[in-house]
């Protein structure tokens, strides 16, 4: 890919932000929203068989997914949650909502006094389902993030039989989010208004 051809990408990618961002942020009902996409979560076959399931920790107007943390952890399932070190993801086996305070940036994290309990650092490899986080989708499974990298970074090391759901408001799906060579795509993009089964990771995306 050219360096004119990069540019374009990531202002395609910057524009397609910024719109979902705005529609996210203006999107009514998010609580009772969340719960809908959240319990679909919750209902998938894939999650009925996983031991070990990642939740990601809502920040600001993403899809909102504590509000049934109580529930996973009394389902006898391992739940884990990531949280930033360095611009890495760690991941924390998460037992009781106890184990989470309001960290810097306002942001609910596993408590810093535990995260370098042996028992509590989990391995990607480990995980046998990966909720993730975004801000904008379309139906092949594409997704868009910050742009940070984050959770690019954590999903290529992920089990290829460890499903990808991401969770969305249906305001965040596009008819296309532009991708480049190293993006990742969805094995299903849960909204309230449907489940989109997403390329997953079998096929690469080629280059715009």
């Amino acid at each position: 890919m050219s360096v004119s051809d990069l540019s374009e990408l990531q202002l395609r990618k910057k524009e397609i932000r910024e719109k979902a961002h705005a529609a996210r942020n203006a999107q009514p009902d998010k609580d009772l929203l969340s719960r809908q996409i959240v319990d679909r979560f919750m209902g998938l076959p894939e999650y009925a068989r996983a031991r070990t399931v990642m939740f990601y920790v809502d920040v600001r107007s993403e899809v909102r997914t504590r509000q049934h943390f109580p529930d996973a952890l009394a389902s006898g399932k391992r739940i884990v949650i990531p949280y930033c070190v360095d611009g890495e993801l760690e991941l924390f086996h998460l037992e009781s909502m106890d184990e989470l305070s309001v960290g810097m940036y306002k942001i609910l994290e596993p408590k810093a006094e535990l995260r370098s309990v042996p028992a509590k650092r989990i391995a990607v490899d480990e995980l046998d389902l990966i909720m993730v986080p975004g801000v904008a989708f379309d139906r092949r499974g594409a997704r868009s993030g910050h742009g940070m990298g984050y959770y690019d970074k954590l999903l290529e090391h992920a089990r290829l039989d460890a499903p990808l759901v991401a969770l969305a408001f249906e305001c965040q799906m596009f008819e296309e989010v532009p991708v480049a060579e190293h993006d990742i795509f969805m094995d299903q993009v849960i909204t309230e208004a449907a489940v989109y089964p997403g390329r997953g990771r079998a096929t690469k995306p080629h280059s715009p």
